[in-house]
């Protein structure tokens, strides 16, 4: 079984299990979380994606890690007129092992 759950404005595609790269939510390591706004649930062939198949449907989790991935380059330039920028970036993220897909 597998559900699409909206988290952040991104969408994930989680079955029981597995362990998801979410962005940064608030929350400690071994903390239970609930997401219930979900997209769409599917078994094997069958696949609900309306309002009244998903309503009361939630995917529980529990938070494995809060961290930050590697650090990425951002360059700018401007050819001729000696303009020169470097920045890192290291983007925040909320590891979070899911436990249980549970349909109404």
């Amino acid at each position: 079984m597998y559900a699409v759950i909206d988290c952040g404005g991104h969408q994930y595609r989680v079955a029981e299990g597995e362990i998801v790269r979410l962005q940064k939510m608030d929350g400690e390591v071994g903390e239970a979380v609930t997401f219930s706004k979900l997209t769409a649930v599917g078994a094997g062939e069958a696949l609900a994606v309306s309002v009244d198949a998903l309503a009361g449907a939630h995917v529980k989790g529990v938070i494995v890690e809060q961290g930050r991935a590697r650090k990425i380059i951002v360059f700018k330039k401007k050819r001729r007129k000696n303009y020169r920028r470097k920045k890192g970036h290291r983007q925040s993220f909320t590891a979070v092992r899911i436990t249980g897909i549970a349909t109404s």
